[in-house]
């Protein structure tokens, strides 16, 4: 049974070239935004999250306001060569079979920490494993994973089964 798609999803350009939808104009309306950010943000509201891990660039956007309202900090996991301090780095073959790394400072998370991951859309997910191997590698416990929209493949169903993963975007509507 597919679910019913949420009124402020319609701000998402899907009309754009290639395989990806342009967000930027829901991040825009700051009503969405509100709406997508508590949406979001409600399975993990009482899941004693300690800190909200961003991807880059646009989960940046989500993540910050996604802490904000779970009343956490945000770590940044950046693109490789971005951070000018000792790092974690774990690499990987995206969506467009570019080789790309991850990267996150070595004294970002505490062991023992849970941190819920956030990025604006996973298409293979290897994204977000690589995010994942790096939370895990300083000892943190992954809450869970927070995104606009997670397709529907054979990579990306190993992360719903080891992890809580809430979506707001049905694909298959």
């Amino acid at each position: 049974m597919a679910i019913l798609m949420k009124p402020y999803l319609s701000k998402i350009d899907t009309s754009t070239a290639g395989n990806r939808n342009d967000v930027t104009p829901l991040f825009g309306d700051r009503e969405a935004f509100s709406q997508l950010v508590g949406d979001l943000v409600h399975p993990f509201r009482d899941a004693g999250v300690d800190a909200v891990v961003a991807i880059d660039a646009l989960g940046f956007i989500l993540g910050t306001a996604v802490a904000e309202s779970l009343g956490v900090g945000l770590v940044p996991v950046r693109k490789g060569g971005k951070l000018p301090v000792a790092v974690d780095r774990v690499t990987f073959v995206d969506y467009t079979g570019q080789r790309k790394a991850l990267e996150m400072r070595t004294d970002a998370l505490i062991a023992g920490m849970n941190v819920l991951v956030v990025d604006e859309w996973v298409e293979t997910g290897a994204q977000v494993k690589a995010a994942i191997a790096l939370v895990e590698k300083q000892g943190a416990h992954v809450a869970g994973i927070a995104t606009i929209c997670m397709d529907r493949n054979e990579s990306t169903s190993t992360l719903g089964i080891r992890y809580q993963v809430h979506t707001v975007w049905d694909d298959d509507e």
